[in-house]
């Protein structure tokens, strides 16, 4: 496909989105961003008839863009990544497939980065539609996110959101296994802010955001861009360490006072059993510190993409008139 500049491009990860694709692209096809624009369909390895659907579904669509196939399931952020690279827009808005993030709501996205001059516009959902348990974990995840990352506000960090082309191809340039796409986004500027928008209730099929994946995620935020767990986890241990020094003193001197006394089983062996479990925590952070830049050495991929075709109106048509 040539590589010639547009203004805006969709990126729009696909998995399991067999049931979604016909209204996603229906819900696409009405929008009227009045620019040269695209839409980049990853598929992140599909086990159902995603791609199919799809396929049929574009099949003399007013859309352009292309359809991107990774060889198997790599996860949301390499998806978005392989996007990235294969985007022509100046700016890039990252959409989920099963329309929570309203298509509409993105253009507003796209316009506030514009007029604000920002490189990053998170949309800020003024009523959450997820469940409560991912609710909590979004936000402990955010929370997170912003203390290790040191990000320039207190907005609310989603997957919806709207990408200058310049830092987009930045983060792109990250090839390693464990990407965590607000991280490397926040690597590369401080012109990052939010918007108000809608967040709509998903109305077909399940969310495949497990505990698993939010745990996976945490884990990301916690070890990829940041060593503050091991500075806490040194910080923790000047403190255990200081404690015992303490303990010993006391113990010192009510031998002196008291003279030598057998007591305390229960409480010596509560104490043994809880710095155990702090030393096996810390040898744990350490191990997986260890275990990712091994992994990231061996050349562990960050994704692999099966095939590339052109889509929709820019297959066929060409161009799309100016506005």
């Amino acid at each position: 496909m040539a590589s010639e500049a547009l203004d805006l491009s969709l990126v729009i990860p696909l998995y399991r989105s067999e049931g979604s694709v016909d209204a996603l692209v229906e819900r696409l096809e009405r929008l009227d961003p009045l620019c040269r624009w695209e839409v980049v369909f990853v598929d992140d390895g599909s086990p159902d008839d995603t791609v199919a659907r799809l396929r049929r579904r574009l099949q003399g669509s007013s859309l352009r863009g292309q359809l991107i196939r990774h060889g198997r399931n790599f996860g949301e952020h390499q998806a978005v990544l392989t996007g990235y690279r294969h985007a022509r827009g100046a700016y890039i808005l990252n959409l989920d497939d099963d329309l929570q993030n309203p298509p509409e709501e993105g253009m507003r996205l796209w316009r506030s980065a514009i007029e604000r001059g920002l490189d990053v516009v998170y949309g800020d959902y003024r009523d959450k539609r997820h469940a409560g348990w991912r609710n909590l974990g979004s936000a402990f995840a955010n929370g997170t996110a912003h203390w290790l990352l040191d990000l320039p506000g207190q907005f609310y960090l989603s997957s919806f959101r709207c990408v200058s082309a310049e830092v987009a191809q930045q983060a792109a340039l990250y090839r390693g296994p464990y990407p965590y796409i607000d991280g490397l986004l926040s690597q590369y500027t401080r012109a990052i802010g939010s918007l108000q928008v809608r967040h709509e209730v998903r109305r077909i099929g399940e969310s495949g955001y497990n505990l698993r994946r939010l745990i996976r995620l945490w884990l990301n935020i916690f070890t990829s861009f940041s060593i503050m767990p091991l500075r806490l986890a040194s910080l923790l241990g000047l403190v255990i360490a200081a404690a015992g020094l303490v303990s010993i003193l006391v113990l010192v001197i009510q031998t002196m006072v008291y003279g030598i006394r057998v007591e305390g089983w229960l409480s010596i062996i509560s104490t043994i059993l809880l710095f155990g479990g702090l030393q096996s925590l810390l040898i744990g952070v350490m191990g997986e510190y260890l275990g990712r830049i091994f992994l990231t050495v061996s050349g562990k991929p960050q994704s692999f993409v099966r095939s590339l075709e052109t889509i929709g109106a820019s297959s066929a048509a060409g161009l799309p008139p100016e506005p």
